[in-house]
Order: C-alpha cells, then sequence, then structure tokens
C-alpha cells in the first residue's frame, strides 16, 4: 500500500549519510557472522527518524554512480583530489574497507522495504538531487544532507519549495534552511540565495571538495561582491570591463584569478537536466514492499530494531 501524495518529497543524500552513520556507530557492532554493520543500523535509523519527522509521500535515496564526475575533474583537475584511494587508480575513492560492504546491505534493506533509490550515470548523488528538487512541480521538497553544496537549491519561488535539513553537526541539530536563512548567515540576496551561494562558494573555494577559490576573497568579500553584481558571470563581466567600479585591489585578484572563476562556476553548480534512473516508483510506502526478505535481513545483519523503527515510521495511519 501507498500513501496519497499529499506530504512532502524527501530527497536523502545517501553517501552523505551513510558515512555519518559509519563513524557516528562504533564498529563493533556487528553482525552475527561477524560483519560489521553500524552504517547500516545507523542508516535504516535516520531514514526512519527522518520519514517520522517529515512524513513525506515520496522519498528517494539519492546514489553517487560517479563521486568525482569526469567533466568537474576536466575543468579543475583538483575537484576531490585528496580523496582519490590510489594516485594509479583516480576514479577510486578512498572509503573505509568496511564500510563499502555495508552499502550494498543498505541497498539490499531499502529494496525491501520498497523505498526507492536514484541515480544518474556519470553523475553524483549531488547531480541526482539537483535535478529532481528543480523538476519537481507538485510538492514540497526537502534535500537532507551534511554537504553545504546543496544550499543553493533553496527556493520560495517559483512553487514549490525546496528546503535543505543540513545534518553535518548530526541529525539531533540538524537545521532547515530556506532563502531567508541563507540569506541571514552568508549576507547573499534572499531573492536569489540558491544561485548566490554557489557563486560565493565558487569564490571563496571550499577545501573539502578541491576548490582553491581566489586568493584574498574569503567569505564576507565573496557574498558582498556576489550581492554587489547578481552573480558570478557578471562579476567576472566587470572584471574585464575597465570602466566598472571596482575596487583596484579586488579587480587584481579577480584578474589573477579568471582561470580558476571560469572553471569553478560550472564545478560548482550542481546538473539540472541529469537523465536518472530509478529503483522504482518514488511514492513512499505505508508498509514494506517484501516484509518477509525484510525480516530475514534484519535478523541475519543484527538490525531488527532499526528494521522495526523503519516499518513503524512507514505506517504513517
Amino acid at each position: 500500500m501507498s500513501t496519497p501524495a499529499s506530504g512532502p518529497l524527501l530527497l536523502l543524500d545517501g553517501a552523505s549519510l551513510w558515512f555519518r552513520a559509519f563513524y557516528a556507530i562504533p564498529e563493533k557492532i556487528t553482525a552475527p557472522d561477524g560483519r560489521p554493520v553500524n552504517a547500516l543500523r545507523g542508516f535504516t535509523d535516520m531514514v526512519a527518524a527522518l520519514t517520522k519527522q517529515h512524513r513525506p509521500s515520496r522519498l528517494v535515496v539519492c546514489l553517487d554512480l560517479d563521486w568525482r564526475p569526469q567533466f568537474r575533474v576536466d575543468l579543475l583537475p583538483t575537484y576531490k583530489a585528496h580523496r582519490v584511494a590510489d594516485e594509479s587508480a583516480p576514479d577510486v575513492e578512498e572509503v573505509p574497507d568496511t564500510l563499502t560492504p555495508q552499502v550494498d546491505m543498505i541497498m539490499d534493506v531499502l529494496e525491501a522495504a520498497g523505498i526507492a533509490t536514484a541515480g544518474a550515470d556519470g553523475l553524483e548523488a549531488d547531480d541526482v538531487i539537483g535535478t529532481l528538487a528543480t523538476r519537481e512541480r507538485d510538492s514540497e521538497v526537502i534535500v537532507v544532507s551534511g554537504d553545504r553544496d546543496l544550499l543553493q537549491l533553496v527556493r520560495d519561488t517559483p512553487t514549490p519549495p525546496v528546503r535543505v535539513f543540513y545534518v553535518g553537526q548530526g541529525l539531533s541539530k540538524a537545521v532547515l534552511w530556506g532563502p531567508a536563512e541563507v540569506s541571514a548567515k552568508y549576507g547573499v540576496p534572499q531573492e536569489n540565495a540558491g544561485p548566490a551561494y554557489a557563486d560565493m562558494a565558487a569564490l571563496r573555494g571550499d577545501a573539502s571538495d578541491g576548490l582553491p577559490g581566489v586568493a584574498g576573497i574569503g567569505d564576507k568579500s565573496a557574498a558582498t561582491l556576489i550581492s554587489r553584481f547578481g552573480s558570478l558571470d557578471a562579476l567576472r563581466a566587470a572584471v574585464a570591463d575597465p570602466s566598472a567600479d571596482l575596487a583596484k585591489g579586488i579587480r587584481a585578484k579577480l584578474a589573477a584569478a579568471e582561470d580558476y572563476l571560469k572553471a569553478a562556476g560550472p564545478v560548482v553548480r550542481v546538473v539540472q537536466d541529469a537523465t536518472i534512473e530509478f529503483s522504482r516508483p518514488d511514492l513512499l510506502p505505508t508498509e514494506p514492499a517484501d516484509p518477509t526478505r525484510l525480516q530475514e535481513l534484519a535478523v541475519a545483519l543484527n538490525a531488527e530494531s532499526p528494521v522495526k523503527r523503519l516499518i513503524k515510521a512507514l505506517d504513517r495511519a
């Protein structure tokens, strides 16, 4: 059975959540056969808690089919370079050995529960989320992630609204961000807070993604420049225009970083027109798709308590 489409569309950044679950719960928690299941248990509990809190009618766990897309690396070779597991294999991300097998376990539990996953060939989960959020026309969208990059998606108009439930400090301290919150925190215009945040992030840089930013430009100056000129593209045009009202020192810094700025915009902005493949329809069921299989997995993986909480959360009647 499925619920009517009255609640929000919940888009979960899969890897962001299971990485956090992995590090939040001790590895000593294992299945009967000794395999660690800390990430599986934590992730399942997160999905249950998020479902209970937000009461979505649709839910999608969005996947990285390529965590370091080639088009981004071609534009900016430093993109996520520090996360590469082996220099001889630059497409392989450094992931804890005991986490990788748990991703397959998570996929099995989601399938048995009847929860949709989605990915786009050659793209990151951010791009899947960006596409689904941008094209949604019926339900409010709530993006759940520990990645601030996705703040670029917040909007009030055109309807429906998009919010980001930021879990970077843990689920218990999660904060719901919209244009007003992004504007208040980062000093960008509220009317285009999402795109302005992306442009500001490109200017200031982001060490976690290997974006160096413009030397001498920090959060405040980046926000001021984007607020004043409206966008990164307009700012670059002003740098190239000798008659534009731009302080000499700022102009020199931006001019020296022109090659970086030209590349950084497309790298930071999420794709909004990806071709997405779903494992199943995104309507959230009110009961597991395969309860027998889900119970078998719960027992085999020492996840009976989290699975019970998930089943209870699905039953929203």
